[in-house]
């Protein structure tokens, strides 16, 4: 039984699962040659592990954790702080380059993607494996650091595939050897399965993806859910999960989460810095013309405890000041001068399409109209002259100071070296790699 395919055809279709090695460390040894094969850790100016390299890995260092705890384990530790700017604008390159050979692109991550290069052996004169090869080949000389890479007929598969063989590993898994990798895996490590359904399964003696998959399909029917049910179809090599390619237009729900250092018990600056993640916000949500029913707003403490509570809104909005009036009454409650905390966040839901044009007795739709109105004039000044040209004076301590306070060596190069033409607001979507700013 254990030699059984479960699959006939190799590739019926042709999924990629493309994964950047230690990514956000990997761009910064990637911009700084001279970083390659020393332990990187990010996350400096929030004082905990956001991304560590390899070789900081191997010495045990672990994301989340603090940097003094990682210094003593290893005192030649390169802590830099994080550059999401030239993270994002690789990240672009990498599905830029992915885009070359199919259209058919879903970036899922900052540092991950699935592409569908079904079809395309072909037109590339190529094998699967060898345009995924490719591919590969391509990230890894332009970028300047490596990329795991599963190919597989669904992206379930792809995904176990591009995790086979970290780092900078091609894994194929056509559809005759699947069972020869589920033998070996774990459910816990199949993607989309957790904790629970994984404790669920080992309850009925399955202690493997090749467990799972040989299930009847009415007995995983009769116990599991439909993601549960797609899982077990793509484990079976049938391609039942599409690839999300479409560029987003809506959103059920927005949230705007953002960490400053050090910790702060301000009521002032904490507010302020939550009043920042609401403008955020509705700024997202205006620009697709959505309003929100309710947030619902949460404080982070420097031990990582959330306390947040939900609101309601007596109508949809997008509209800062209602928002973040609302907003104060619920952070009295919520907020406590005797703990430090270290994030603000907010999430808008009930997201519906803006419509002022509903009638009323009390001239709601009118005032609507005219916020919306004034918002149009706010946000094209935003648009033109950067987006935090204007804010709200709840918003003043967040926008005055920088979000993570501390030495100079705490800011990225990116942010302390301009080019030519940019301001700390306007910026070009170039990275600055070492060689340019000696």
């Amino acid at each position: 039984m254990y030699n059984q395919p479960l699959h006939l055809r190799s590739f019926p279709k042709a999924i990629l699962h493309i994964d950047g090695d230690a990514f956000f460390a990997s761009c910064e040894q990637a911009r700084n040659p001279k970083l390659k094969g020393k332990p990187v850790i990010t996350g400096k100016e929030r004082g905990i592990v956001a991304s560590m390299s390899y070789e900081a890995k191997a010495l045990g260092i672990t994301r989340a954790m603090r940097l003094l705890e990682a210094k003593k384990l290893c005192p030649s530790l390169v802590m830099l702080p994080s550059d999401y700017e030239t993270y994002s604008i690789l990240s672009k390159r990498m599905f830029n380059i992915v885009r070359r050979y199919t259209p058919d692109v879903e970036e899922y991550s900052i540092d991950e993607c699935f592409a569908d290069i079904t079809g395309l052996r072909r037109p590339f004169h190529m094998s699967y494996e060898d345009i995924a090869e490719k591919i590969k080949h391509d990230l890894d000389i332009e970028l300047g650091f490596t990329f795991s890479v599963g190919l597989a007929p669904s992206k379930v598969l792809a995904k176990i595939g591009s995790k086979w063989n970290k780092p900078s590993g091609l894994t194929s898994i056509p559809g005759r050897h699947i069972h020869r990798y589920l033998q070996q895996l774990a459910t816990e490590k199949v993607w989309g399965i957790g904790a629970q359904t994984s404790a669920l399964l080992l309850k009925h003696g399955i202690k493997t993806a090749y467990d799972f998959a040989i299930r009847k399909e009415e007995w995983v029917k009769k116990y599991l859910t439909k993601p549960h049910i797609e899982i077990w179809k793509e484990l079976n090599g049938e391609s039942v999960m599409p690839l999300d390619i479409a560029e987003k237009t809506s959103f059920q729900s927005i949230q705007k989460m953002k960490t400053f250092s050090p910790a702060s018990n301000s009521e002032y600056f904490v507010f302020a810095q939550l009043s920042k993640n609401i403008e955020n916000a509705c700024i997202k949500a205006r620009r697709y013309r959505l309003a929100a029913k309710g947030a619902v707003v949460f404080l982070r403490t420097q031990d990582f405890k959330d306390r947040g509570v939900e609101i309601k809104f007596s109508r949809q909005t997008a509209f800062s000041n209602e928002i973040i009036g609302l907003a104060n009454l619920a952070f009295k409650d919520i907020f406590n001068p005797n703990i430090l905390y270290r994030s603000t966040g907010i999430v808008l839901f009930g997201l519906e399409e803006m419509d002022n044009s509903q009638l009323d007795l009390f001239g709601e739709t009118i005032r609507a109209e005219r916020m919306a109105k004034i918002y149009e004039s706010i946000d094209a000044i935003r648009e033109k002259y950067g987006k935090y040209t204007l804010f709200f004076g709840s918003s003043f301590q967040a926008n005055k100071f920088a979000q993570h306070l501390g030495e100079r060596g705490d800011l990225p190069e990116r942010k302390r070296f301009l080019l030519k033409g940019e301001t700390t607001r306007k910026r070009l979507a170039i990275p600055v790699f070492l060689g340019e700013i000696n």
